[in-house]
C-alpha cells in the first residue's frame, strides 16, 4: 500500500526551544491515522509543517509521493489537502449551505470562472453538479436541516461540523483534522466517527479522547515533547508501557 503522507526526519526548532525532533512516520493510503500526546508534545505544529503554514528546521513532507516541504500551504489545499483547526473556522456571514458551496467555488469545483467560459448547458450541468455535491456533503454530516442558518448563530458543535461538510466539500485527497470532538456533545462525536469512518481519503487527526482515537483510528502515532515515542495499531499502543507512562499516566 502506497503512503499518502511521508513524514521524514523532521524537526522544527524556535530558538533554543526544540518543538520537533526527527519526527518521521508514514500514512498509508485511505487510512485513518491519529496522532496523540500530552499537551505540549508538538501535534499543533506537527500539523502546521505537514500543512504548509511551518517551514520545518530539517528534514521533508511528502504527499503521495511528491515533495512539498517548499510548497506554500494555499498551493497544498489546491492540490487536495485540506485542514480543520481547534478553534473552528466558519464564515459566519454566510449560511451553512454557503460556506460548503464557497470551498467549491475556491478551487473550481464547479463555479467560478471554468463556470463563466462555459456554454450555457454547460454552465447548467457545472452549476446542478454543485448543488449536488452541497447536498450530499450537507446530508453526510447531519446538517441538511440547517443549509439555510447563519454559521454565526450555531453552536460549536455544530460549526465544527460545517468546518468539516467545508473541508469534504471538493473531494480532499488528504485531510487534516485538528481536534474534531471538541464542542461536540455524545451524539455529535458518535456522527463525527460515523463520516471518517465512512470518508474514501485519506485523514490524519489530533485528538485527546482516546475512546473516539481508538475506535475510528487505523494506525496511531505518539508523541512527547516532540519525539515519536510510539507507533502502531490502537490496540499496540493500548499496551504499550512507554505510552501509558508518558501519556496515559499509568505503568
Amino acid at each position: 500500500m502506497s503512503a499518502a503522507l511521508a513524514v521524514e526526519a523532521v524537526s522544527v526548532s524556535f530558538g533554543g526551544v526544540h518543538a520537533l525532533t526527527d519526527v518521521s512516520f508514514e500514512v498509508p493510503e485511505g487510512q485513518v491515522c491519529g496522532v496523540i500526546g500530552p499537551n505540549g508534545a508538538g501535534k499543533t505544529t506537527l500539523f502546521d509543517v505537514i500543512s504548509g503554514l511551518r517551514r520545518p528546521t530539517s528534514g521533508s513532507v511528502s504527499v503521495a509521493g511528491r515533495d512539498t516541504t517548499g510548497v506554500p500551504a494555499v498551493r497544498r489545499a489546491r492540490e487536495g489537502l485540506r485542514r480543520t483547526f481547534q478553534r473552528t473556522q466558519v464564515f459566519g456571514r454566510l449560511t451553512v449551505a454557503d460556506n460548503v458551496l464557497a470551498a467549491i467555488e475556491w478551487r473550481g469545483g464547479g463555479g467560478g470562472l471554468p463556470a463563466d467560459l462555459a456554454g450555457g448547458r454547460a454552465r447548467r450541468r457545472l452549476e446542478r453538479d454543485r448543488r449536488e455535491r452541497v447536498d450530499e456533503v450537507l446530508a453526510l454530516c447531519g446538517l441538511t436541516e440547517l443549509r439555510d442558518a447563519y454559521a454565526a448563530a450555531l453552536p460549536v458543535g455544530r460549526r465544527r461540523l460545517v468546518e468539516l461538510a467545508r473541508a469534504l466539500a471538493d473531494h480532499p485527497s488528504l485531510l487534516l483534522l485538528d481536534e474534531p470532538t471538541s464542542g461536540l456533545d455524545a451524539d455529535q462525536a458518535a456522527r463525527m466517527e460515523e463520516i471518517i469512518r465512512a470518508l474514501d481519503t485519506t485523514v490524519l487527526l489530533v485528538e485527546h479522547d482516546m475512546g473516539f482515537v481508538m475506535n475510528v483510528c487505523d494506525r496511531l502515532v505518539v508523541l512527547d515533547l516532540g519525539k515519536v515515542i510510539a507507533s502502531g495499531t490502537p490496540a499496540e499502543i493500548g499496551d504499550d508501557p512507554v505510552v501509558r507512562a508518558a501519556y496515559l499516566g499509568c505503568p
